[in-house]
């Protein structure tokens, strides 16, 4: 049913207005944002059937520009909104693990990570550089495509870190079949980065692997 047949308060825009955010479903959310249906689907309808197409907001937020533009009834207009809403949400984890100390928010570093790794095609291997507060420099793609310890350059996570001035780094890289399991491979290359940074009193405060919808935390699994 098109959002003006709907009675006021069943509308979203009401619903929130007089309840909050928080009070209004997944889709209710998303068809706000996209305002306007396609053909044949009301807003609500196009709204539902996106997350589930892409399994929820992570997918649909991750998605790239190709996936969305495969969806019919979603044009250029819709498609740059919610790539507006992946970079503000994108900046304001940004600005977050900037102001404290990573350590203090690893549920926001896994989605940070997430936002940026889990809907790659390809493996990616990314490091977050923090400062001796353990807030967040910057994160880096350092590396493409099938990773080993043979792919990976100890030396270049090495200069880059002292170009940045960091005192410690998180490690992460994505696994494209989804699944988050960590390797022996993954393990062996950790404990390569983890000898070559120590070296240069650069710690190495956990390595992350993104999968879809999970990231596995080394640390957590005492991996390191």
């Amino acid at each position: 049913m098109p959002l003006d047949q709907l009675p006021k308060p069943a509308r979203p825009r009401e619903k929130l207005l007089e309840r909050g955010a928080a009070a209004l479903a997944d889709a209710e959310l998303l068809a706000l944002l996209l305002r306007t249906g396609a053909q044949g689907r009301p807003v609500l309808q196009l709204a539902q059937d996106l997350l589930d197409q892409f399994d929820g907001w992570p997918g649909l937020l991750g998605a790239d520009a190709k996936a969305l533009a495969a969806v019919k009834g979603l044009g250029p207009a819709k498609r740059a909104e919610i790539a507006a809403v992946l970079e503000i949400t994108r900046r304001s984890l940004q600005c977050e693990l900037r102001q404290r100390p990573v350590l203090d928010s690893p549920d926001q570093v896994k989605r940070y990570l997430q936002l940026h790794l889990a809907e790659l095609a390809h493996e990616v291997f990314a490091v977050l550089f923090v400062d001796s507060q353990h807030r967040l420099i910057a994160l880096e793609t350092l590396f493409r495509g099938s990773l080993s310890q043979t792919s990976v350059y100890p030396r270049e996570v090495a200069k880059r870190a002292l170009e940045l001035g960091a005192a410690a780094v998180i490690l992460a890289h994505n696994h494209p079949s989804g699944v988050a399991e960590p390797s022996r491979a993954d393990e062996m290359l950790t404990q390569a980065l983890q000898k070559a940074l120590g070296l240069l009193d650069v710690r190495v405060l956990d390595h992350m692997v993104v999968g879809q919808g999970a990231v596995v935390s080394f640390a957590e699994r005492g991996l390191l």
